[in-house]
């Protein structure tokens, strides 16, 4: 986590506060880059770099898992015993992190003093992105390979009120963005008809991209960074939305 500044923030989660570290590098609007599971690895750290670089200032909350590195199984493992935290099979619901990250959106906006904020999910946080956008001063969400709930790819890990939150969010303030690639086995088809579903019946809320191929991690372990790769080219269409919703 070189050139990363550590702090720690708290918030409730189910009433009783709760404690992460947070990291953060950069200058200029907000951006936080919720992590993906497995844990905060190095293709997400260069993804905040690539985002530093881009002119935001980028904060990381580490809610599980070592730094630098990958552990499928071992993160897999303290998620499940994060259940206070995480309802990765939950239907119709959020889990229950989105409350204590829709605390650090407020902070993070007070703090840096900027009125705008972004969130970025991916894959264990991809739904928490959508969820999000509902937040007052959350007004740029990106909801990469969206993979909750878990064992239910047809459905939607929020609940019928943050939908209806959601959509009058996007409404005001702009359509937000989702990616998948085509042949992903864990961020399917059915998770985008579901999106569809919810926020696209009568215009468009959430702009979904299908990138060709078999990867899973748009913007970070299956990132491409050749120029005009089509993930090279999602992270320009990322930044150019990220600048563009968070000037004001």
């Amino acid at each position: 986590m070189d050139g990363f500044a550590k702090t720690a923030f708290t918030a409730p989660i189910g009433g009783k506060d709760k404690t992460f570290d947070v990291y953060r590098i950069g200058a200029g609007p907000p951006v936080i880059v919720m992590q993906e599971l497995p844990g905060i690895g190095e293709e997400v750290i260069a993804l905040c770099h690539r985002l530093a670089d881009a002119g935001f200032e980028v904060c990381a909350p580490h809610w599980f898992g070592p730094l630098g590195r990958t552990d499928v199984n071992g993160n897999l493992g303290r998620v499940l015993c994060m259940r206070r935290e995480f309802q990765i099979f939950a239907k119709r619901k959020s889990s229950a992190i989105v409350e204590w990250m829709r605390a650090l959106c407020r902070h993070v906006a007070t703090t840096t003093r900027h009125e705008r904020v972004g969130v970025i999910g991916m894959c264990l946080s991809g739904n928490f992105a959508l969820t999000l956008i509902a937040e007052q001063n959350v007004w740029a969400a990106v909801a990469s390979q969206p993979s909750l709930a878990i064992r239910a790819p047809g459905s939607l890990h929020m609940s019928d009120e943050e939908i209806a939150a959601s959509r009058a969010a996007l409404d005001a303030k702009g359509a937000m963005h989702a990616y998948r690639f085509e042949e992903d086995g864990f961020c399917t088809g059915e998770r985008f008809a579901a999106i569809d579903a919810a926020f696209n019946d009568d215009g468009v809320r959430v702009i979904t991209h299908v990138i060709a191929g078999r990867g899973h991690a748009v913007l970070s372990r299956h990132y491409d960074e050749a120029p005009g790769s089509p993930t090279e080219a999602a992270m320009r269409e990322v930044i150019a939305y990220l600048r563009l919703q968070l000037s004001a």
